[in-house]
């Protein structure tokens, strides 16, 4: 009796048996749901970092790759800068001897009209955080004449004159002459003439001379100043300044 007693209290205490790998089943679901949470807090976190990036790249500091050969060897094809953005938002204004990036649509190209939507976001998108080529429409050019200034090509030696100044363009591509193109110019006020450092391979002011606006870049076209290098490594630090322009006085009066 005392034997039978004891079989049924075992039996009672024991619960049902589970089937196989029934326990392990349910053991991971709560790992399961703990997994698809991480992913979600990693894929919000992303998005929460992408637009962060993005709002600074649109009003602060923007990564720009650069495209082409025409500011070498100041800036090499593949180089990553990073244009800052305020530098002319509190009053100043861009001077001579900056390097900047601007919008060229109705200087340097003409209207065009965009492609698809969706598409144009996605590359506007990657072009903000240096990840892909700029859009067709920005350049990388160096500050030569503001608002008044007179420049011409060339003087005896072949160098340019801003305000009757000869300028020592330090920073030329090796090579290269200030301008195989003469011209004897006036920069309206609220523009620009603009110039790369690879003379012999730029795309310029100089080759709109004669068109609509002749090259000239409204400065409120200017995105902003190319202060830093980012990209490569073994170049990373602030943009080399120059002092060619520090003897130009101020604009003599208008030539035609």
């Amino acid at each position: 009796m005392d034997t039978d007693t004891q079989h049924m209290e075992r039996d009672r205490s024991s619960g049902p048996e589970e089937g196989p790998g029934e326990g392990s089943r349910f053991s991971r679901i709560p790992g399961r749901i703990s997994t698809a949470m991480s992913w979600r807090r990693a894929v919000s976190l992303g998005a929460a970092l992408t637009v962060v990036l993005l709002l600074f790249s649109n009003f602060v500091v923007q990564p720009f790759l650069i495209p082409s050969g025409s500011m070498q060897s100041t800036l090499r094809v593949g180089d990553r800068v990073l244009v800052n953005k305020l530098a002319y938002r509190f009053g100043s204004a861009p001077q001579r001897g900056d390097v900047v990036v601007f919008d060229g649509t109705g200087s340097f190209v003409q209207e065009t009209s965009g492609g698809h939507p969706f598409t144009a976001l996605l590359r506007g998108a990657a072009a903000s955080l240096g990840l892909a080529e700029p859009a067709e429409t920005d350049f990388v050019k160096r500050v030569v004449g503001v608002g008044g200034d007179r420049v011409v090509c060339c003087d005896q030696r072949g160098r340019l004159q801003v305000n009757g100044r000869s300028v020592d363009e330090q920073y030329l591509y090796r090579g290269d002459e200030p301008s195989s193109v003469e011209f004897d110019i006036v920069v309206p006020e609220g523009t620009l003439w603009m110039m790369g450092d690879h003379r012999s391979n730029s795309r310029d002011s100089r080759e709109l001379l004669g068109q609509p606006g002749g090259g000239m870049v409204p400065v409120d076209m200017v995105i902003g100043r190319v202060d830093w290098l980012g990209w490569p490594l073994g170049r990373l630090g602030s943009l080399p300044g120059t002092d060619a322009f520090d003897g130009v006085g101020v604009p003599g009066g208008a030539h035609g």
